[in-house]
């Protein structure tokens, strides 16, 4: 038997060379922390490596195989120049089989400059390449051990657009109001453009684009409130993003324009034992041109996700959760769909449904082990985005269960 799941598991070559190389790093920084911790300098960083598989689907590989590809390592950063300047960033590797391109990225380095601070206001610029703060899991979606679960929500937290939604090249700036009447309120707001690799593009848009893919530009905003003395957090976001496809000389496709308009609702509520949490969201997608120079389609899609966690004992954690999101509000079985391709597309393209219990458990304050368990409908949050792939995703139903081992210092 352990050798038959041997032969199911086959990470590459590179995956195991960038594992071991960031590995070793981790270790070495990690002794290097120990010894600065009280200086301005400071360094902390996590592995985790799992095993995970999907059956009926291709969104790990595609020969529905237990795999090792479930791989995080990285390394933050921060120094602090004086009492208003300090500069951070995190570089990470990642192995996510088809969620994104296997490799190492830099996820965020930026200049953060306090400008002002008293009792109740305080405002931060930063500059550089920023960390997106808007959504409710969006600062944390990058450690493994700081958001809710292996797999985060899709509908909100794609992982075709994990490398986007992270943090952009721009600026932004983040605005605080805390007094014993109105509670806490947060505003934050950023510009920005990431630039997105000719990997991230075939994940995005498939194999079969031979262009690129050009972010042009992204606006965000939001604003939380947690009320005085409550463990309830309240938000609201907005994005609007958009792209271009740029055709090769030879190519299946047209040049093109994309936008992105995506907006949040979400709640929190923190307690002793137990903590809720939920997202509402409405996504505007836009294609000009691409199958064809006069081709144009406005689709609204909306979802929501509703999840919960227990305390059960110090170091035991469960968490489950309920995620629906329809790519197109007027089209929620996804008939037209599968009517305007031809019957290309199958009709489970335009829904995505995700029912999901986990379990956490804390072996030692930095050592921490995370399954789950998750029953998907449809496909409509499958990679690629833009040419959905019918052949390899030829059910509607489909399962997905992940085991992950995490460190962190």
């Amino acid at each position: 038997m352990l050798t038959s799941l041997k032969l199911m598991i086959r990470p590459s070559n590179l995956s195991n060379y960038y594992f071991s190389t960031l590995c070793s790093l981790c270790l070495t920084m990690s002794i290097n922390a120990a010894e600065i911790k009280n200086e301005p300098l400071q360094i902390h960083g996590f592995v985790a490596q799992g095993v995970i598989d999907a059956n009926n689907s291709n969104y790990i590989n595609t020969d529905e195989s237990i795999s090792l590809e479930l791989t995080e390592v990285g390394i933050n950063a921060s120094y602090q120049l004086n009492d208003d300047f300090r500069i951070a960033g995190q570089a990470v590797y990642l192995n996510g089989g088809n969620r994104y391109h296997a490799g190492p990225r830099l996820d965020y380095l930026l200049l953060e400059w306090d400008a002002f601070h008293n009792e109740t206001w305080q405002a931060s610029f930063y500059v550089g390449r920023v960390k997106n703060n808007h959504w409710l899991y969006s600062s944390t979606r990058d450690i493994p051990f700081a958001r809710p679960s292996i797999i985060n929500p899709q509908m909100t937290y794609f992982d075709g657009f994990r490398d986007l939604a992270v943090g952009g090249d721009g600026a932004a700036v983040k605005l605080s109001y805390s007094d014993d009447v109105l509670g806490e309120i947060d505003f934050n707001f950023s510009r920005g453009k990431s630039v997105i690799s000719e990997e991230q593009t075939d994940v995005i848009i498939g194999r079969f684009a031979l262009g690129k893919i050009v972010h042009d530009l992204d606006t965000q905003a939001s604003t939380y409130w947690r009320p005085s003395y409550s463990q309830w957090r309240f938000g609201i976001s907005a994005n609007d993003a958009t792209f271009s496809y740029q055709q090769a000389g030879i190519d299946n496709f047209f040049d093109s324009d994309f936008v992105l308009q995506f907006y949040t609702i979400n709640a929190i509520y923190e307690g002793e034992f137990w903590q809720f949490s939920a997202e509402l969201v409405q996504e505007r997608f836009v294609i000009n041109g691409f199958y064809f120079p006069d081709f144009h389609r406005d689709e609204i899609g909306q979802g929501y996700y509703l999840q919960a966690s227990y305390q059960l004992e110090k170091n035991l954690s469960i968490l489950t959760r309920y995620e629906s999101f329809y790519a197109n509000k007027d089209d929620r079985n996804g008939s037209e769909l599968a009517q305007n391709s031809g019957g290309l597309v199958p009709s489970y393209f335009g829904f995505h449904h995700d029912s999901m219990i986990g379990v956490s458990y804390d072996f030692s304050d930095k050592f921490r082990v995370n399954a789950e368990y998750h029953w998907m409908q449809g496909g409509a949050r499958l990679s690629p985005l833009v040419q959905p792939n019918p052949i390899a995703n030829d059910s509607k139903n489909w399962q997905v269960w992940a085991i992950q081992f995490m460190y962190w210092f």
